[in-house]
């Protein structure tokens, strides 16, 4: 598992030699492969850097993931999300609090399915 906005040098570098609109999708580029998960988290729905890397990840046989909030358009997310998990709240800190929370289940699940 690895976050993509963690490394500042990266990100930096993508955004100014490519756009900050691909500073997911570069990094995909290089990593993602057939039957990996990349996750989106976007409050809105409408982040283009989110949207633009899961679009890609999808060319690639990635799963795709998208956390929202209620405000997100599930006609666009169908697009490129295989899954789409929507906080339903329109307020922004209870839909990240709530992504925050989701992101522990997960990793708490991946982190179990190596320990069997």
């Amino acid at each position: 598992m690895e976050a993509l906005t963690t490394n500042t040098s990266i990100l930096t570098a993508i955004g100014n030699d490519y756009s900050f609109d691909r500073i997911f999708t570069r990094q995909l580029e290089a990593k993602a492969n057939k039957g990996d998960i990349a996750i989106g988290i976007s409050t809105s729905g409408n982040s283009k850097n989110v949207i633009e890397a899961l679009k890609y990840a999808k060319t690639k046989g990635v799963i795709t993931i998208m956390l929202t909030g209620d405000k997100a358009d599930e006609n666009v997310l169908k697009e490129f999300c295989d899954y789409n998990i929507k906080v339903p709240s329109s307020d922004t800190p209870r839909i990240q609090e709530a992504h925050i929370f989701i992101g522990h289940i997960i990793s708490e699940y991946v982190e179990k399915q190596f320990l069997i």
